[in-house]
Formats: structure tokens, C-alpha cells, sequence
């Protein structure tokens, strides 16, 4: 298990600035999701990291080792890095044994491929040719090929985005559990907000060649650094408050906060799940259903309060719900707020 530490990375490619400062830890045996829109620099952040780009400032480190700084550059095949890129990349000529076991010395080969390919749930499909296997099964022999070596760290750049949506779901519960079987420290890029959620130790939000927000998942989501970010992680409601006596007054209502701010004015996050709906009543704030997009498990229902704001709610899917039916709506839970900066020349 290895540290890896970046300190002030910059990349730029002729007048674009891809990467600017980027600081980001990862500490042994986790996995960091890095998520952003696409043109965001993530990409090219891993490419650094794995040495196929030269930065053109800041430091690289792994385990106190450093890989990129002033005046170095090691290459990618000295760092000790694998790559799991999009499509897998396996070598079309080379069994399932032989594209994992590719590189790896000669005395151990046998035993690390089974080994591997037990760990990502191929055991028994050595043999097999690249074009006889399912696209989530090359991914895992491209998974299984990256963890062989036991390298340092392992790189996965959207591995999961080629395959439909019940496959990519499986695929990425087994890909963790191989990774965290073996220890590796590992990097997902990904545009995927409940990818990244829902697999990584650690979430760090890129925009615009900056690192915005990093922590936890559960933090990014409920207590996201700016409304942007809050919209990126999932859906938002987005309200203007009143904020005093540490209650947020709000068109729903007044809202506990989730952390101790000052009096001030500005906007509080809730999330759909935490909008209720029960039929109309003495609640003090009502709406009207505008729409219903059903997803099975769930549904997200659009709402319109009396006063024209507009909001939207996450039920069971098995809810039902009426178009044009008024509706109580009641807040469950916490809001997350960001004051407004007093003005210039306030105190």
C-alpha cells in the first residue's frame, strides 16, 4: 500500500491552463474518485500522475519518492503506476493468462495470474482468447492486468463507461472488492456522480483544473463547498434564507442548519429525498404536482409552491402521485447553508 501526494500540480497546453495547483492526498489502501465534467482536467491529471504528461509545475510523490517536481520527470515505466484505461486495451493476440501475466517475471507468473484472476472473479477463464469474453469481463482481465505487478498505485480512467448500466453496476461492486482484497491504493476518474459516491473512500471535485472540494462522500454530498458543486453531486434544492438563531427562515419553512453559522443572509441546500409529501392539510406550505419522472425504485416529482418557486421531490416508487393534485410539503432533516459575504467595507 502505498501515499500518494501532490502538491501545486500545473499543467497547460500551449495558452490552456488544464491544471492549476492541484493539491490531492491519497492515503494507502483507498480509493479517490476524482469527478468532473468533461473538459474539467481529470484526465489529464491522471496522465500526469502516470507520467505520460511532463507538468509543467508542482510535485508528484509516492510514498516519498518523488516522480515529477523541478527539474524531474520519471518515466511512466519506472513509476510504478498502472493504468486500467476506458475500453480495457487488451492485446488481442494474447490469451486472458498472458495479457494478465504480460511483464511480470517469469519465476511468479503463474501463481500472481491465478491469483488475479480470482480476485476479479475470472478464475478458470485463463485460457480464453480477448474476443471470447464479454466487454465487463476484458475490463476485469484489464483490472486484473494492472493489479499484477502489485504496483504502487493503480490508475482507472472511467473503466466502466462503455458497458450498459446493469453491467456497469455489478462490475464496479466486484472491482472494489478486488481492489480493497488486494490493498491497492487506487485513483478513479469519472463524470459519474454515484459511481464516485458510492465506491470511493475520498471525493475530489474538479472544475475548471481545481480541486473545489475533497472529503468523504457523504460531506461532498450533504455539505458541498458552493452551489455548483451541490448541483454537480446530485440534484438540489436551492433556496434563499434568512439565516439567525441557527434556523434558516426559508419558503418551506424554518430549517434546522447542519452546522453553526453566523446571522446572515444567503442560500440552503436541501436534497429531494428530504422533501415529504402527504395529502393537503393544515401544513402551512402546499403545492401543486407539475410532473412525475419514474424510475422504478423511485420517482422525482416536480412541484410548484403557491408562491410560483418551484421544487422537486424524490418518493418511493411506489408512491402514487396525481398531476395537478395539491400536496403538503414538509422538510425532513437538516439544510446546509453558504452566507452571503457581508459587504465591502462592512463589518
Amino acid at each position: 500500500m502505498s501515499r500518494l501526494e501532490i502538491h501545486g500540480l500545473v499543467k497547460r497546453y500551449g495558452t490552456v491552463l488544464a491544471l492549476s495547483g492541484v493539491d490531492l492526498t491519497v492515503e494507502p489502501g483507498t480509493l479517490t474518485a476524482v469527478l468532473g465534467p468533461s473538459g474539467c482536467g481529470k484526465t489529464t491529471l491522471l496522465r500526469c500522475v502516470a507520467g505520460f504528461e511532463r507538468a509543467d509545475g508542482g510535485r508528484i510523490r509516492v510514498d516519498g519518492r518523488e516522480l515529477a517536481g523541478p527539474r524531474r520527470h520519471t518515466s511512466p515505466q519506472r513509476r510504478g503506476i498502472t493504468v486500467v484505461p476506458q475500453e480495457g486495451a487488451l492485446f488481442p493476440h494474447l490469451s486472458v493468462k498472458d495479457n494478465v501475466g504480460y511483464g511480470l517475471r517469469r519465476s511468479k507468473r503463474q501463481a500472481r495470474v491465478a491469483e488475479t484472476l480470482e480476485l476479479v472473479g475470472l478464475g478458470g477463464y485463463g485460457d480464453r482468447m480477448p474476443h471470447e469474453l464479454s466487454g465487463g469481463q476484458r475490463q476485469r482481465v484489464a483490472v486484473a492486468r494492472a493489479l499484477a505487478p502489485q504496483p504502487a498505485l493503480i490508475l482507472l480512467d472511467e473503466p466502466f463507461s462503455a458497458l450498459d448500466a446493469a453491467l456497469r453496476s455489478d462490475l464496479r461492486t466486484d472491482i472494489q472488492a478486488a481492489l480493497q482484497a488486494a490493498g491497492a491504493t487506487a485513483i478513479l476518474v469519472t463524470h459519474d456522480q454515484s459511481e464516485a459516491l458510492s465506491l470511493a473512500d475520498q471525493v475530489a471535485v474538479i472544475r475548471d483544473g481545481h480541486i473545489v472540494q475533497n472529503g468523504p462522500p457523504a460531506t461532498v454530498y450533504h455539505q458541498p463547498a458552493d452551489p455548483w458543486v451541490a448541483n454537480f453531486v446530485g440534484e438540489a434544492v436551492l433556496l434563499p434564507a434568512a439565516i439567525a438563531d441557527g434556523r434558516a427562515a426559508t419558503i418551506l419553512g424554518a430549517l434546522p442548519l447542519t452546522e453553526a453559522v453566523d446571522d446572515a443572509t444567503g442560500l440552503v441546500l436541501l436534497r429531494p429525498e428530504q422533501i415529504r409529501l402527504s395529502p393537503a392539510g393544515q401544513a402551512a406550505v402546499h403545492a401543486t404536482i407539475e410532473d412525475r419522472h419514474f424510475y422504478g425504485h423511485d420517482a422525482v416529482v416536480g412541484l410548484r409552491l403557491d408562491d410560483g418557486t418551484r421544487v422537486i421531490a424524490r418518493v418511493p416508487g411506489t408512491e402514487p402521485v396525481i398531476l395537478g393534485a395539491t400536496v403538503a410539503v414538509h422538510v425532513d432533516g437538516s439544510a446546509h447553508t453558504w452566507p452571503k459575504p457581508p459587504p465591502a467595507g462592512t463589518s
